[in-house]
C-alpha cells in the first residue's frame, strides 16, 4: 500500500487534514491534493505516474536499431568480430549520422547480447610496440587447424608487424623448417625483404637453445636481416601474430571445415583478401592493413648486423674428427688421428671456424666450412709424408707444424 493511499484512508477515517498533515510530516494543501484526486480518479490516481518524457528528440531512431542488431547478427554469422568498434566502423560507411561506440553498446546491452565478463587489466596499463615503418619487422607463428577428417593441419601466418598486413597464409602438415624458408622467401619476392623478424623460439625459426643455427637462420644472416626471438613461454611478445591466430580460427570455424589441405588454401587466401582489403582493425584507427602497409615507404635489411657467432667445447672422437651442424646438415671436420681423443673448443663466426686444444692452447685448425661437403678435407697433400714409405707413414713420424695462413681453406 502506497503512502498516498495511507494519507487519504486516515482522513476518510473521520481525521481532519490539518491533524493528518502534522501526523505524517506534510503540508495540508498536499493532503487536500491528494483526496482530491481520490475524489477524481479513484485508487489508481494516487500511485505513483512514469516521469519518462513522452517524447525523446535525441533517440536513437528505430531503424538504426535494427540495423545494429542485424549487423551484430551478420558479423558473428560470418566469424568476424562483433563488438561496438566494428559496428561502427561499418556503419560510418553506411549512414550519414552514424551511432557512437557507446551508444551501440547500449544498444546490445538493452538487447541482451552483451555478455558480462570480470574486470579486465586497464588499457593504460598496456605497453605497445609496434614498428614505425613497413617491412620494418615481420612477425610469423603457426597454429593448428582441424580438418573435416578429424586430421589437423597447420597454417604458418606472416604478418607486418607495422601494419597488421598479412603477408602470407599457407596449410601444411606439418610445418618444417625446409617449408619456413620457402614460404620466407616467396613472401620476400612479393613484398620485399624485412629488416628483422619476430618469432618465438620453435625448433622451425631458431635453434639457438641447441648449437648451430638452423636453414632459416642462415637464411636471414645471408639476406642481412635481423632475427629476434620473443622470451621462452611469453607469447605476448608476440602478441599481433597470436591475436591473428585467433581471428583466423574464429572466421574459419564459421564455415564448413576443409577435408584436405588443397580445399583449406583457398579459405586462406579468402580470409587474407578480407583481413587485408575489407576489414577495418582498431589498433589502425579504423583503417584496413592494405592502406597501412602502403602508405609508407618500406624498411629494408641492415647489411651490418653481426652474424652468428658460438663457441663450443667439444671432444675428437678416435679418428681425430669432430661433427658440426649448421642448417640441418651434419659436417665432420678431420683434424688428423693423431689429435684422436682431444680436448678442442671451437670458435665459430658463420662459417669460419677456429679449433684449438683446451689443454694447451695450440691451434689445430683454422677453416672456412664448405655447407655443400659433409666432410670437410683436411687440408693436406695426397701421398705418404716426407721419409715413409709408398702407401704408409713411417713409425714414429710426427707432422710438422703447419702454416695456418697457408693451410687456410677457402670457398
Amino acid at each position: 500500500m502506497s503512502k498516498h493511499r495511507v494519507i487519504v484512508e486516515a482522513v476518510l477515517s473521520g481525521k481532519s487534514q490539518r491533524e493528518v498533515a502534522r501526523l505524517y510530516g506534510i503540508s495540508q494543501p498536499r493532503v487536500s491534493q491528494l483526496v482530491a484526486a481520490w475524489r477524481a480518479g479513484g485508487w489508481d490516481a494516487l500511485e505513483p505516474k512514469s516521469r519518462r518524457p513522452r517524447s525523446s528528440p535525441n533517440a536513437t531512431p528505430p531503424e538504426v536499431v535494427a540495423k545494429v542488431l542485424a549487423l551484430r547478427a551478420e558479423l558473428i554469422a560470418d566469424g568476424c568480430d562483433a563488438g561496438p568498434h566494428s559496428i561502427a566502423g561499418i556503419l560510418a560507411d553506411q549512414l550519414t549520422v552514424p551511432p557512437g561506440v557507446t551508444t551501440i553498446w547500449r544498444i546490445l546491452t538493452r538487447a541482451g547480447l552483451v555478455t558480462p565478463e570480470p574486470r579486465k587489466r586497464p588499457k593504460r596499463s598496456w605497453i605497445r610496440f609496434e614498428a614505425d615503418l613497413p617491412n620494418e619487422c615481420w612477425q610469423a607463428d603457426f597454429t593448428h587447424v582441424r580438418l573435416a577428417t578429424g586430421r589437423d593441419a597447420e597454417v604458418l601466418l606472416w604478418v607486418d608487424d607495422h601494419s597488421r598486413y598479412l603477408i602470407s597464409a599457407t596449410a601444411h602438415t606439418p610445418v618444417t623448417g625446409r617449408i619456413v624458408v620457402d614460404t620466407f622467401r616467396a613472401a620476400c619476392a612479393t613484398h620485399g625483404t624485412p629488416q628483422s623478424t619476430l618469432t618465438d623460439n620453435g625448433f622451425v625459426f631458431t635453434t639457438r637453445h641447441r648449437g648451430g643455427p638452423n636453414a632459416f637462420e642462415i637464411e636471414l644472416h645471408e639476406l642481412g636481416i635481423a632475427q629476434k626471438n620473443g622470451t621462452p613461454n611469453h607469447p605476448q611478445t608476440q602478441g599481433k601474430v597470436e591475436r591473428l591466430n585467433q581471428t583466423l580460427k574464429l572466421w574459419l570455424r564459421a564455415r564448413p571445415a576443409a577435408r584436405n589441405l588443397a580445399a583449406l588454401q583457398p579459405l586462406l587466401d579468402e580470409f587474407a583478401d578480407h583481413y587485408n582489403h575489407r576489414r577495418k582493425h582498431r589498433s589502425l584507427n579504423r583503417r584496413i592493413p592494405a592502406d597501412v602497409y602502403s602508405a609508407r615507404a618500406k624498411a629494408t635489411p641492415d647489411h651490418n648486423a653481426g652474424g652468428h657467432f658460438r663457441i663450443r667445447d667439444d671432444t675428437t672422437d678416435a679418428g681425430g674428427k669432430v661433427t658440426l651442424r649448421r642448417g640441418g646438415r651434419l659436417h665432420h671436420i678431420s683434424l688428423g688421428a693423431e689429435h684422436a681423443r682431444t680436448h678442442i673448443r671451437m670458435l665459430i663466426h658463420d662459417l669460419d671456424i677456429t679449433i684449438i686444444n683446451r689443454d694447451t692452447g695450440e691451434i689445430l685448425r683454422d677453416l672456412v666450412l664448405d655447407p655443400d661437403k659433409d666432410n670437410q678435407p683436411l687440408g693436406r697433400r695426397p701421398g705418404p709424408p716426407p721419409g715413409g714409405k709408398k702407401g704408409g707413414m713411417k713409425k714414429g713420424y710426427k707432422f710438422p707444424p703447419r702454416d695456418i695462413s697457408k693451410s687456410r681453406d677457402t670457398r
